[in-house]
């Protein structure tokens, strides 16, 4: 037997098999340590080096979405806000900063979202995906193809968030 075989878990957010490591974790997120802690490292990734940092927003989007945790004000609106967000964007095609600057307001309204049952799959694209790119073109083309399968896996609530990006988008 391989005595340095790396002991893995099943992130219990996605689904994905990852190290089974003894970090903290997230406070409402439901992940894994080790997923969170790849998490953290793309993070770095992107916050180091501009090139990756352009997907930095679908980044953070596909990552809370496919990790909703349970019900708690924290995670419904982290839920609702990250969905918006990836509506606003991957649908409506708006650029980065025009996104974030509806997701503020719309995190004031935050105290009227609503728990939505989180699907029964997020997405076969994880961060392990994201995570394994080779350079900085293959990093965004993998945010992008999973931030669009994390936003389809939530179809049976896009009515929802569509009609709560409406009551944030400018005027």
């Amino acid at each position: 037997m391989n005595e340095t075989a790396i002991k893995t878990v099943t992130c219990v957010g996605c689904g994905a098999v990852v190290p089974d490591v003894d970090v903290p974790g997230h406070r409402y997120l439901g992940s894994a340590p080790g997923c969170w802690q790849l998490f953290g490292e793309v993070l770095a990734r992107e916050y180091s080096d501009f090139r990756y940092g352009r997907a930095h927003g679908l980044t953070v989007d596909a990552y809370a979405v496919q990790h909703p945790g349970e019900p708690s004000p924290h995670a419904i609106a982290s839920v609702a806000l990250h969905l918006q967000r990836l509506h606003w964007v991957l649908e409506l095609g708006f650029d980065n900063q025009r996104a974030t600057r509806a997701m503020q307001r719309a995190a004031e309204r935050k105290r009227e979202y609503s728990w939505l049952e989180p699907p029964p799959s997020v997405g076969a694209i994880t961060v392990l995906e994201v995570h394994a790119a080779p350079g900085p073109e293959e990093h965004v083309e993998r945010v992008r193809a999973w931030a669009e399968e994390a936003w389809r896996s939530w179809h049976v609530h896009h009515p929802t968030v569509r009609g709560w990006a409406l009551l944030a988008e400018p005027r």
